[in-house]
């Protein structure tokens, strides 16, 4: 495969750590010289901290990193290791006193693959900016993806792998990439052949039962039987954009959620997309957003079929 991903977007950097055992990470997009960001959160169980910040009308206007985490809302604890590391090296708002590294977190829900008193902390937070590099193109089960999992709607047994992925796209002098931790209550549809190739198992190989079908025989769903979910997203350019365009921009990349996640955006998802411009070069935000959706949906694609192929 191409080695292409978000890190391909300058002033990007990204990195990983996990608990193989415990199967459960996180993963950092740092921008340590600022990036204008945005965000649109389109699940129904959402867990996150500094996103309000990112409201076009509220003051701060750069982060300096995004944290995507496994451990549900205890992961959270990951931000603290890398708002350490940022502030070590002098990076962040100044108030004068101090530079405080500004570093919007979402959690997905991984607590049941494996040991659930295991989860990212400050120190697994820390390590991840240690590892963070420009040449991060590794996919699969790693940093936040560690214990995703896609298609519950049968239980754990009947799902299968989700996983990091990345991917990038460049116009010209654009460039746009996007990582992704998916972690999906429903399947994972290739929408130019329109058939699933990541859900719930059927009883024969390569089957699949189909989510959506199944979903419209159960109008009465238990919700806490299904918890396990939340697909993390980040999409940057070197593009400029404003802090209202950035959100335009992560809200247009739901797209491709759309297009490769079946259902999604559900009450047991707590789907986000993050917007990151970390350059000065005028574009169509149009072209952007469209770029975007693309690099995320073949993302989205990536992330399950390296994660799923020993599976094979």
């Amino acid at each position: 495969m191409t080695e292409r991903g978000i890190v391909d977007v300058p002033g990007i950097k990204v990195g990983h750590a996990e608990d193989m055992v415990a199967r459960t990470g996180c993963t950092v997009i740092l921008c340590e010289d600022g990036a204008t960001a945005g965000v649109d959160i389109r699940g129904g169980a959402p867990g996150s901290r500094e996103t309000a910040l990112l409201d076009p009308i509220n003051m701060v206007e750069r982060v300096h990193g995004i944290l995507l985490t496994g451990g549900s809302a205890f992961g959270l604890d990951a931000a603290g290791g890398v708002m350490a590391y940022l502030e070590e090296r002098g990076i962040g708002f100044d108030v004068g006193v101090a530079h405080v590294p500004i570093v919007p977190a979402s959690v997905l829900f991984d607590l049941g693959v494996g040991n659930p008193m295991i989860r990212p902390d400050k120190a697994m937070g820390y390590r991840a900016c240690e590892n963070a590099g420009t040449k991060e193109f590794r996919q699969g089960l790693l940093g936040a993806g560690t214990g995703a999992t896609v298609g519950k709607i049968a239980g754990a047994e009947k799902a299968m792998a989700g996983g990091i992925g990345t991917w990038s796209i460049q116009l010209g002098d654009i460039v746009v990439g996007a990582i992704v931790a998916v972690n999906a209550f429903g399947d994972i549809v290739d929408p130019e052949a329109n058939s699933i190739i990541a859900g719930a198992m059927g009883l024969n190989k390569g089957s699949f039962l189909n989510t959506l079908e199944i979903m419209k025989t159960m109008p009465r769903m238990k919700e806490k039987a299904f918890m396990e979910n939340t697909t993390l997203g980040v999409v940057a350019t070197n593009a400029e954009l404003t802090k209202a365009e950035a959100k335009k921009v992560a809200s247009m990349t739901h797209n491709a959620y759309a297009r490769v996640i079946r259902p999604v955006h559900t009450q047991l998802d707590g789907d986000t997309i993050y917007a990151l411009s970390t350059g000065s070069i005028r574009a169509d935000i149009n072209v952007i957003g469209l770029l975007a959706t693309e690099a995320m949906e073949r993302a989205i694609l990536n992330a399950v079929k390296v994660s799923n192929k020993s599976k094979d």
